[in-house]
């Protein structure tokens, strides 16, 4: 399947210090930082051996116990759902990190494993002192991104996107990433938004064999299709909303990556409205839903001084620029309403 797919461009020589974020956020395009992380202890340490890796990561866990997720073999390494989309074909466990490593390295070997994946474990609450010689230091740039790391084996991340901003490190192990534009979504067929593999829709398509009589739409998504084999010290930007898939290739992998968003933190997530439309909007009369749709590109999709350049600034209140204050008011104006 990803034989003749466009490439993911990549840029050589960045390093943690001269990181082109500004850059990478204005051309908003996957990009993969060639080597960026290679001089990181766990990435030495992972070209080892997996033993070495696991050993670094025990050094430094702290034994707060993690969740993660275990399947059976049948799972081959894709968390995923049931056959009528109702349940998820993988149990959430919890134990320790050290416990985890344990049973991964017992199956190095094993051809056809369980599926252990621990998933975007927050580095300083599970893993302190592991910065000290792994990372990339966002916040010399002014960034508020702390690291999450994934820990598995040949894990498949099926086809989701993210909100925010995202720098993937791969640290252990090799990587396939395959990312698609955000408006290849109807061509990807997602799932249900509850319940997710990790939180996020994902595509219901087999990227390793997919059916095309059933997704036929899929032809097209890999028309828009970029993809790269990342190895350990590389890492790759996905700029917001960019849709991609992640594909674990060797018996024990590890990510680290950092997720930041373009809006303050008192700007909420714009999936809060996107399960308020889904309720308020989308079974409207058709009519009703253009007219709609009307008002929200004048308000929302248009340009952000549109709806109250005619206005006095006094009176722009909510159509004005939001701050902090207004934020909470907002809030405030929002539940009030819920709660009617």
């Amino acid at each position: 399947m990803f034989e003749g797919l466009a490439s993911v461009r990549v840029l050589e020589g960045c390093t943690p210090d001269a990181l082109p974020l500004e850059s990478l956020l204005q051309q908003a395009e996957p990009t993969v930082l060639r080597g960026l992380a290679r001089d990181w202890s766990l990435v030495r340490a992972g070209l080892e051996s997996p033993q070495a890796a696991m050993a670094q990561l025990r050094a430094h866990y702290n034994g707060r116990p993690v969740h993660y997720s275990w399947g059976e073999p049948a799972t081959a390494g894709r968390p995923f759902y049931n056959e009528g989309f109702t349940a998820l074909n993988c149990e959430v466990r919890r134990g320790g990190l050290d416990q985890v490593l344990d049973e991964l390295a017992s199956y190095l070997d094993e051809p056809h494993p369980p599926t252990y994946y621990v998933a975007s474990l927050p580095v300083d609450s599970c893993l302190p002192g592991l910065r000290a010689g792994n990372d990339l230091d966002f916040a010399a740039h002014g960034v508020d991104a702390p690291p999450a790391i994934w820990i598995g084996n040949r894990v498949t991340a099926s086809c989701h996107y993210d909100a925010p901003n995202n720098i993937a490190c791969c640290t252990v192990g090799r990587r396939r990433f395959t990312v698609f534009p955000p408006d290849q979504i109807g061509n990807l067929y997602p799932g249900p938004l509850e319940p997710t593999p990790g939180g996020q829709a994902v595509s219901v398509v087999d990227f390793t064999a997919p059916d095309f009589e059933r997704y036929p739409r899929f032809r097209q998504a890999l028309e828009t299709a970029r993809t790269v084999v990342l190895e350990p010290g590389d890492a790759i930007f996905i700029p917001s909303m960019w849709w991609h898939h992640v594909q674990g290739l060797d018996p024990f992998t590890v990510l680290v990556n950092y997720w930041w968003a373009s809006m303050p933190a008192w700007i909420p997530t714009p999936m809060h409205a996107l399960y308020h439309a889904l309720w308020a909007i989308r079974d409207r009369p058709e009519r009703e839903k253009l007219a709609w749709r009307e008002v929200f590109d004048y308000y929302v999709f248009g340009p952000a001084d549109r709806a109250g350049a005619h206005l006095p600034e006094q009176a722009c209140d909510m159509l004005g620029p939001f701050d902090e204050t207004m934020a909470r008011r907002m809030r405030a104006l929002l539940i009030g309403k819920l709660n009617r």
